[in-house]
């Protein structure tokens, strides 16, 4: 098939549905599909609002109506509800292509952690945006229940890999700079929404550190002087830093899948978490984490946890088989529109 994926989020963003889309477009190509990104990076961006690493597209319709009927694909779908998503499902509802769309981000949460917009205002939004595709993959059996639970029809659960031929314990190691063990570490976007001071306020033993970039790096960094704030680092390069680590402290309550954590659990890191949508459908209730309401209870507890049993649970997560579960789940445009 020619599909076409628009999305929001791109590089040089690095989070977890930039990596998610490029892995999975990579996967699609070698099981013989032709795949086309619409992004940003075609048109002219502003910075978004309280997070200016992300650019987003500036009256981009005229630009994606013609991207589509340039390609002509036979299948489109709709990865984030940003203007290029927007524009996407008005160019779809208008010609009567059926397409699909994905719930990568919890938007709704995210959105009131920096404004005081009312959750259930953006969630019926969501629902109209959501509501026309044929399907909406979620990740996670948990998540899929929560938006059924809000209104949202035709979920389909499309979980999420890890390339486990690059996160491997075995490897060369970062620097870490003879910080004491054990370490306590976080990886991923340094915001708001990451509920990073959880984890940054435990008394733990050893040393912390965080590891990755956004616009609470400098505001925590100088908070908290004790922690090694490592700033961002090329995704290529981030194995090297989780087999420095002791355990990966997830303190996150709004993620929809946590990436990051089957990138540590591939490293061999183990992983400590909240009991929340995620976490319990990555970790489960016992085996390679700990999940618990007390996180540094979590945290010491998982140091205990075998780095084999780790590496074991992350092999069961693998790329191929998410690419050909995405490709099942489009919407086929019929040839006659």
């Amino acid at each position: 098939m020619r599909i076409v994926i628009v999305t929001d989020a791109a590089p040089p963003q690095v989070n977890g549905v930039v990596i998610t889309l490029g892995t999975l477009a990579r996967e699609l190509g070698v099981l013989g599909h032709e795949v086309h990104m619409i992004t940003p990076q075609s048109f002219r961006t502003m910075p978004c609002p309280t997070y200016p690493e992300i650019r987003l597209a500036l009256f981009p319709g005229a630009g994606v109506r013609r991207a589509l009927e340039a390609l002509a694909p036979d299948a489109v779908h709709i990865a984030t509800e940003g203007p290029l998503g927007i524009a996407a499902r008005r160019v779809c509802v208008r010609r009567g292509w059926p397409f699909t769309t994905s719930y990568h981000t919890r938007f709704p949460e995210y959105v009131r952690a920096r404004a005081p917009v009312p959750r259930r205002l953006t969630y019926a939004w969501l629902r109209r945006f959501h509501g026309r595709a044929v399907r909406t993959l979620v990740p996670t059996a948990s998540m899929q229940s929560e938006l059924v639970g809000r209104g949202f029809d035709s979920t389909v659960i499309w979980p999420r890999g890890v390339d486990i031929a690059q996160f491997t314990p075995a490897g060369p190691r970062a620097v870490d700079g003879g910080m004491r063990r054990p370490v306590f570490a976080y990886v991923g976007r340094v915001a708001v929404e990451k509920n990073i001071e959880a984890f940054l306020r435990l008394s733990l033993p050893g040393s912390k550190w965080v590891i990755g970039g956004g616009p609470q790096l400098r505001a925590l960094a100088a908070a908290y002087p004790e922690v090694r704030f490592e700033g961002p680092i090329p995704h290529a390069d981030l194995a090297a830093y989780y087999r420095c680590v002791d355990v990966f402290v997830f303190p996150s309550l709004t993620d929809t899948f946590g990436l990051v954590l089957l990138e540590a659990l591939a490293c061999g890191v183990p992983v400590a978490a909240f009991p929340v949508t995620g976490p319990v459908d990555v970790i489960g209730a016992d085996g390679p984490g700990v999940l618990d309401p007390d996180l540094g209870r979590a945290a010491c507890a998982a140091l205990a946890i075998p780095r084999a049993a780790a590496r074991a649970h992350a092999e069961r997560y693998s790329w191929e088989r998410v690419a050909r579960l995405f490709a099942g789940f489009l919407a086929p445009i019929p040839r006659s529109t």
